[in-house]
């Protein structure tokens, strides 16, 4: 990596073994793609529930020469954030199949292929005009208010839809999308 990594922890205090797992789980990443310029990973504790341990939060932000790519786990099953070494465990294994995918797709090895995917707004944006759909492989698709057939001022997160993906260099984004 060009740039040192970064870790910051938001709510919680400084783990030295989480630190070590961290930086241990971003050098497996490096096989994936040899060219990511920099990563940052922010650790995050929510401490809104009562009747259960801490939630952890897991953002993983990686850039390479061509693509930035943000990796965010929230999961619908919080329990599992209890523990925030399986926060972590998830969230990087997010970031490997992200990897995975745009290091196939520079390669030349993924076709765009024009098929119905199913997925949920997990992230709305209404005054930039786009939101992301997270796909049923946990990856978050891009899409452009124009994308959407119908609808777009009625979409929520949470919301199911149908979409077609396609990938370009800027990586895959949801060309329809149907409420």
């Amino acid at each position: 990596m060009q740039i040192p990594l970064q870790i910051t922890f938001r709510g919680i205090p400084h783990s030295d073994a989480v630190e070590a797992r961290i930086r241990e789980k971003v050098a497996k990443l490096e096989k994936f793609h040899s060219h990511i310029m920099s990563c940052r990973v922010a650790v995050e504790s929510e401490h809104q529930r009562h009747h259960q341990g801490n939630q952890y939060h897991i953002r993983i932000d990686i850039t390479t020469p061509r693509k930035e790519l943000v990796i965010s786990r929230e999961h619908h099953d919080r329990q599992a954030h209890e523990d925030i070494y399986v926060a972590i465990r998830d969230a990087f294994n997010a970031a490997a199949r992200q990897l995975e995918d745009y290091a196939r797709v520079q390669r030349g090895e993924v076709k765009s292929h024009n098929l119905q995917n199913f997925g949920t707004v997990v992230r709305l944006l209404p005054e930039e005009d786009h939101g992301f759909i997270e796909a049923e492989d946990g990856r978050e698709i891009y899409f452009h208010k124009n994308s959407v057939v119908e609808g777009f001022d009625q979409l929520e997160v949470g919301s199911a839809v149908r979409y077609v993906v396609e990938e370009d260099d800027l990586g895959p984004r949801a060309s329809t999308v149907y409420t």
